[in-house]
């Protein structure tokens, strides 16, 4: 069972979550997996960059841990964030270290959903190796305005010791007709890009970040499920479990570069440190079948 029985560690009365995001994709997975838990929580309704607004939240709900799961992705994609810079800081950089320094100063852990794709490939670190960029290295991918926004601020919330970030990448849920889910994302596009890359099952680590902050952890955690996947793979499971008629076509790196504004991250993160804390963590693999495909077959099929 594992992470599934997650009361158990603690009791869940004694606990009230402040949660950031109420409109987000995880923001929304957060609030539901709450209720299922019967765990206490409110959502906040101040602005992340205004203070004032952020201290009134906590005082009124009193929280135990606060989780930020607000920011800006760019909508329809992350090149929305190259022409929208100042939205981008204002929300990402002013808004989050705001928040960590309203909940140092109220003496509250703050889980914060960041991303990981502030890494790419390099040579200490080449595409199919297995050697994956750990929680201490230097980001190295500053390709697009949001990449390099997220970096920034990761590097000053180290300085927070009541941070807890976690570095989200591509993420993905059993939700197949959610467009922020990387499946449904690839799914749809013309053609895709073929590169292994670590990915989130928010299905499986959404729980593990309620229990972390149950354990009051804090630090940098790269929050993906241990190895990589490719976009192809992905597909290939996809057309077998979901769609037997399903096609698609792909391109290479340069032709996808003539219709993105930005490029975009692709990378492996280590995740030792989060399998220490969570042995019964799957590999991507494993959970894409658990927790996605498998869950989808009987409805597809029914």
């Amino acid at each position: 069972m594992g992470i599934q029985a997650n009361g158990i560690n603690g009791d869940s009365s004694s606990l009230k979550f402040l949660i950031y995001g109420r409109t987000g994709w995880i923001g929304g997975l957060l609030g539901r997996l709450c209720e299922e838990r019967h765990i206490q929580y409110a959502y906040g309704s101040g602005r992340l960059e205004n203070r004032s607004q952020l201290i009134a939240d906590i005082k009124s709900t009193n929280p135990t841990h606060v989780f930020n799961a607000a920011g800006v992705t760019g909508r329809p994609n992350v090149d929305w964030c190259e022409s929208h810079k100042v939205e981008t800081i204002r929300a990402n950089v002013a808004g989050t270290l705001t928040l960590a320094d309203v909940c140092r100063e109220q003496g509250l852990i703050l889980v914060n959903y960041a991303t990981g794709c502030i890494f790419e490939y390099d040579d200490l670190h080449p595409l199919g190796s297995g050697v994956g960029f750990k929680e201490e290295d230097k980001p190295n991918f500053v390709g697009s305005f949001y990449s390099k926004t997220k970096a920034m601020v990761e590097e000053l919330l180290k300085n927070y010791e009541n941070v807890c970030t976690l570095r989200v990448r591509m993420p993905i849920s059993s939700d197949l007709m959610n467009p922020r889910n990387f499946i449904t994302k690839i799914t749809r596009y013309e053609k895709v890009v073929d590169i292994p890359n670590s990915m989130t099952i928010l299905d499986e680590l959404l729980p593990i970040s309620i229990e972390m902050a149950k354990r009051n952890l804090t630090g940098i955690w790269n929050f993906t499920n241990p190895g990589v996947v490719s976009h192809n793979e992905i597909l290939e499971m996809y057309r077998d479990y979901i769609d037997p008629h399903f096609t698609w076509k792909n391109f290479t790196l340069e032709e996808q570069a003539k219709v993105i504004i930005a490029p975009r991250s692709n990378n492996e993160l280590d995740t030792t440190k989060l399998k220490n804390e969570f042995p019964e963590l799957l590999p991507i693999k494993e959970s894409l079948v658990k927790y996605v495909f498998k869950p989808n077959q009987s409805t597809s099929k029914a």
